[in-house]
């Protein structure tokens, strides 16, 4: 449990900045993930990359490989990280939960671990704001920490959050909920690079809009 009251994703990640990036973008997991998106992506796609921290791997992967990129995060610190190491892709601060984006516009959405410190109805919000964004058999490529937990305060990294998720199944369910139809499912634990971080299980998915 945390020392002290939890804090806001936005304070949490202020306070991380690159210490995140260091810890968890060797996950091979991820970028086995992002390849896999990219294999049924259309050339010159167009991404909405929800919670995209430093930029890196998802953004960097994708505009490398000829791809549009929005990123959205609600840490300032993050954005501004992302915009210095990834200048080919465009970086909003910003909840998503509030932004007007423009519906049917994106060929892909990625949600790597945006989704925890968001209460279940507004995780649910978030997956079809998703599906509406979407363009008809775009993808989403999303991840979580699988574990049946509301509300639950911890510490993530020497900072105190509360955190919610779901158990595999049941995640799995609330995205097909959201009008999606999964085309794969990957598990793992992985145990991050700097000794802050502890080890935790993950799951990644690949849906498709229906």
């Amino acid at each position: 449990m945390a020392a002290g009251q939890p804090r806001n994703a936005a304070a949490v990640f202020d306070a991380l900045g690159t210490e995140y990036e260091e810890a968890f973008a060797g996950s091979a997991a991820h970028r086995a993930s992002l390849e896999q998106l990219l294999e049924v992506m259309p050339p010159h796609g167009r991404v909405l990359d929800v919670g995209s921290g430093t930029g890196r791997p998802t953004a960097q992967t994708l505009v490398d490989a000829g791809h549009e990129v929005l990123g959205v995060d609600v840490s300032q610190v993050m954005v501004d990280i992302a915009s210095r190491q990834v200048p080919a892709a465009e970086f909003r601060c910003a909840d998503i939960r509030r932004m007007d984006l423009e519906d049917a516009g994106f060929d892909a959405v990625c949600m790597y671990f945006a989704l925890l410190q968001m209460s279940r109805p507004d995780q649910a919000e978030v997956l079809r704001l998703a599906g509406r964004v979407l363009r008809p058999g775009g993808h989403l490529a999303v991840a979580t920490v699988p574990l049946d937990v509301e509300g639950v305060s911890g510490t993530f990294m020497g900072q105190p959050v509360e955190v919610t998720s779901f158990g595999e199944n049941a995640f799995t369910a609330l995205v097909e909920e959201a009008g999606f139809t999964v085309l794969s499912r990957q598990s793992t634990m992985f145990v991050p690079a700097v000794p802050a971080a502890v080890p935790e299980p993950q799951m990644f998915l690949l849906a498709r809009r229906d």
